[in-house]
């Protein structure tokens, strides 16, 4: 039984053998075969697919958010319809630099609107256009209750973005944040400017000499569209 054994291997060891002779290459035995895997494909997949869902959900703009610059967008056109009124007001007195210098104001503010409008599209938010409320000229008596009223409204459109930049903030909205970044900055210049013509009206025109020097001055201001997209 024992050389039956012996022989029956023997033959099968010269069945493996290929007909040149050669001997077979014994095939290398895997992790596959055996019914295994490293688990690295299995990974790959589902960091693929993972990676996939996480860029469409960062990608979104947050519904607050959006909400949030679409309300701007009224505040900068309301902005803009002020400032109508203040260049109508000057126009009146026959100041026309003064008159010029709020046109430019109102230029500004529809660019401020445009520029949020394009995020807004830019990042798929349904914008909406509301209804614009009418400007009031409550309180406008003299030419510095105009200043006056200028620098007043550009601290509350401060408040404004301080607040959309907060709601971004919450929710570590960094690109949104880069936007208002933009935003601050013009802020600050916009209260200076305010401010700057009101120190003008209190040192130079208490005269009509120096009323009218002040308009000419005003006069040359000319609208310089920001780089920002629109």
């Amino acid at each position: 039984a024992v050389k039956a054994a012996a022989r029956a291997a023997h033959a099968d060891g010269h069945a493996a053998r290929p007909a040149d002779g050669s001997r077979a290459q014994p095939r290398a035995t895997g992790m596959s075969d055996m019914g295994m895997t490293d688990g690295r494909d299995d990974w790959a997949c589902r960091h693929t697919a993972a990676g996939s869902e996480r860029k469409g959900t960062d990608m979104a703009l947050d519904k607050n958010v959006g909400d949030a610059l679409n309300k701007q967008i009224n505040e900068e056109l309301y902005s803009a319809y002020l400032y109508l009124t203040f260049a109508d007001y000057f126009e009146g007195r026959g100041l026309k630099g003064f008159a010029n210098w709020y046109m430019v104001q109102v230029e500004e503010e529809v660019a401020h609107a445009k520029i949020l409008r394009r995020y807004l599209l830019d990042n798929d938010y349904d914008v909406k256009m509301g209804a614009i409320a009418q400007p009031t000229h409550a309180g406008i008596e003299s030419d510095m209750s105009v200043l006056k009223a200028g620098l007043d409204h550009e601290r509350y459109i401060t408040d404004c973005i301080n607040k959309c930049y907060k709601v971004a903030y919450d929710i570590h909205d960094f690109r949104t944040m880069q936007l208002l970044d933009w935003f601050v900055k013009e802020q600050g210049e916009e209260e200076t400017n305010a401010t700057d013509m009101i120190k003008n009206m209190e040192l130079f025109g208490g005269d009509p000499k120096g009323l009218f020097n002040l308009d000419r001055e005003y006069q040359t201001r000319t609208y310089v569209a920001p780089t920002m997209p629109m």
